[in-house]
């Protein structure tokens, strides 16, 4: 039986091996943590290789995800579906081994990482949707959601910020079932770290109410053991186990150096450690001893079938509850929603409410939130302001288990993080809520959540400089358009309740991609539709309006500005003139519709084209071409009442009008 020892220098020999013959990676980290690792894969973690989806594993999340190479090779080495040649590629091409850990592409990598901190953030949403699953499905002798959230992670992820978001929060709610393990190894690219990281970091973490064990040594196999064994007692509090560790464990002339982070050791320091740590075997080569001491694949299927059976006696003594179990988890809608969708839509439609889209928003969540139990809310410190408070949200605390609702303070960035963390769990359908202009505090997990393709809503209110008084720093003018940069990002920004309901509806359907929704703090009018209009909302643009005879002229609005462009070409047709109004809720869905489609919404040969919308115009150019206008917004906004500054910044009917005109008399000349 090979000793703990030879089992993580497998660990080392792999990741230095693959990041050599890649040229590129990071091989300090891998080399510092493989006897944590170690302990923590052989002895707890409780998985199965050949089903990386069993809803009742443990997770495990590497929130320094550039030390990807420990992650490849304890998935290798303990079996899962991850081949030696793919490791031989690590960083190339369209291999399983990316750079830095990619959810969806290398089985048994539970969420994307490598921006540091967001891991720990997924962690503790994983742990908190644990957490929620357990009191809804688990009953008397039937504990079918009971599993652990381990994190590895480093220096550089204690000082993000983001970690003071999510583990202030997962103090206070205390995740018990959340433990983290950190390496204290003192280094990041620049070098010795106490010269800019001097936290007492076990002090801190006390603080945020965490069970703390300091001062283990990550290379001793016992320590590390002992501590997860204390860890996984305390169920009341998240633990958080730190662990000293040489980065570079067993380079000979490089370990504890801040060079051994991001570089390949080179040949030469690669055959060093090899004498070092007595590793005989070749390049890639695992000796067929430690091999079979790594492979967790009967370990694993034992698990895994117990946990089947006591399914199975769950659901002859609960079946409806483990019928809806099995839906939630799988991710589908129940199976009767497109139908009830539609008539809420309709019913909508035939209200003529006149609301603010934030209000909106709260009237949709009214018609789905009964239908969908899964669904999980949440906002930044701005429930009352979000609207994402329905009547049947139930907030939760620490002493009250059964709800769906968190209230997530002020922490925009975290927030998000977290909620990306609830859909990779897996059960429950997350939505959260802030000021659009603060969705910049959380672009880059909502970037991540874009990249993993993940169901995530993002309730993001007071759209544009409607929200008047608060001044510039609260009037989003480049965010529309700043999002709808982001790859695999659906962006809603409806002008109506019917819109903003076609909006929840489509959010809610897309499993593949989050959603963000873009609503008003002002009321923003009805728009009357026919049946063809009303079906045409989910296809992310369409005719609103139609022109009364050949058309000369359409309109492109989204938005609190639709209301205006109808207006605008109401009074155009008085004066002789036919034009089109088309409301683009969301130019993501729009774009991958027919190409039939969209030219029959937008005629290309139809050259007078004005696009109108509160923000800045940069992505309306491909939509009004060289001959267009837009009125938009290429500037801060002002400290004034919302209407005020409509009419200030020229966003009125007469302006567009006017831009209308201007542009026919140009063709006509």
């Amino acid at each position: 039986m090979p000793s703990r020892r030879e089992l993580a220098n497998a660990i080392r020999m792999l990741s230095i091996d693959a990041i050599q013959k890649a040229g590129s990676g990071h091989p300090g980290a891998p080399m510092g943590m493989a006897d944590i690792a170690e302990v923590l894969w052989n002895d707890f973690l409780r998985h199965n290789p050949a089903d990386p989806s069993w809803p009742d594993r443990d997770r495990f999340v590497l929130s320094n995800g550039h030390a990807s190479m420990l992650l490849y090779s304890l998935l290798h080495l303990s079996g899962y579906d991850l081949s030696l040649d793919e490791i031989r590629s690590f960083r190339q091409l369209h291999s399983k081994t990316p750079g830095h850990p990619e959810h969806g592409i290398t089985p048994g990598v539970e969420t994307t990482t490598g921006p540091l901190g967001q891991g720990l953030a997924n962690a503790v949403g994983m742990a908190l949707a644990e957490r929620l699953l357990a009191e809804r499905f688990n009953r008397n002798g039937f504990h079918i959601v009971d599993h652990f959230t381990y994190v590895f992670l480093g220096d550089g992820c204690m000082m993000e910020g983001i970690s003071h978001e999510v583990c202030s929060l997962a103090g206070t709610l205390g995740l018990g079932k959340l433990i983290a393990l950190y390496d204290d190894n003192g280094i990041s690219i620049d070098g010795p770290v106490a010269q800019w990281f001097s936290d007492v970091t076990s002090q801190r973490f006390e603080a945020y109410g965490w069970h703390v064990i300091p001062d283990v040594d990550g290379h001793d196999s016992e320590e590390v053991r002992a501590a997860l064994e204390q860890a996984r007692n305390v169920a009341d509090r998240p633990s958080l186990i730190c662990c000293r560790t040489t980065i570079g464990f067993g380079a000979p002339t490089m370990a504890g150096s801040h060079k051994t982070h991001g570089a390949p050791l080179g040949e030469d320091e690669v055959a060093a450690v090899r004498r070092t740590i007595g590793w005989e075997a070749g390049p890639f080569e695992i000796p067929e001893h430690i091999r079979s001491a790594w492979d967790a694949r009967d370990k694993g299927a034992t698990l895994h079938t117990r946990w089947q059976e006591l399914f199975e006696a769950y659901t002859r003594v609960h079946p409806e509850l483990a019928q809806e179990f099995q839906r939630c988890m799988q991710g589908d809608l129940p199976p009767d929603f497109s139908e009830r969708a539609a008539d809420i839509l309709e019913e909508l439609a035939g209200k003529k409410l006149e609301l603010a889209s934030r209000k909106a928003s709260k009237e949709g969540l009214e018609c789905f939130g009964p239908l969908l139990p899964e669904l999980f809310g949440g906002s930044a410190d701005l429930s009352g302001s979000n609207k994402t408070i329905w009547i049947g949200s139930q907030p939760l605390s620490r002493c009250q288990w059964k709800g769906n609702y968190c209230y997530f303070g002020v922490r925009e960035f975290g927030m998000v993080a977290i909620m990306n963390g609830v859909a990779l769990h897996g059960g429950l359908i997350p939505y959260s809520g802030t000021f659009l202009v603060f969705s910049d505090y959380a672009r880059n997990a909502v970037r991540m959540a874009a990249l993993m393709g993940l169901r995530n809503i993002f309730v993001l209110t007071h759209d544009s400089i409607g929200v008047g008084e608060d001044g510039p720093t609260h009037q989003p003018v480049e965010h529309a358009s700043s999002l709808r940069l982001i790859p695999n990002l659906n962006v809603w920004r409806p002008c109506d309740a019917v819109e903003t309901a076609a909006a929840w509806q489509s959010a809610l359907q897309t499993r593949n991609r989050p959603s963000a929704l873009l609503l008003s703090r002002q009321s923003l009018p009805h728009q009357d539709r026919d049946f063809e209009a009303l079906g045409s909302i989910m296809r992310g643009g369409y005719v609103l309006r139609e022109a009364d005879g050949p058309l000369e002229a359409v309109i492109l609005a989204t938005g609190s500005e639709v209301a205006l462009a109808v207006q605008a070409a109401e009074e155009l047709q008085l004066k002789g003139r036919r034009i089109r109004v088309v409301s683009l809720p969301c130019l993501e869905v729009f774009e991958e519709q027919p190409l039939e489609y969209r030219d029959s919404v937008i005629p290309p040969d139809v050259q007078a084209r004005v696009a109108i919308e509160a923000g800045v115009t940069h992505l309306w150019h491909r939509y009004v071409g060289s001959k267009g206008r837009i009125l938009g917004l290429d500037r801060f906004g002002e400290s004034a009442p919302g209407q005020k500054l409509f009419e200030y910044f020229g966003f009125t009917r007469e302006a567009l009008v006017q831009a209308v005109e201007e542009l026919l008399a140009e063709q006509d000349a």
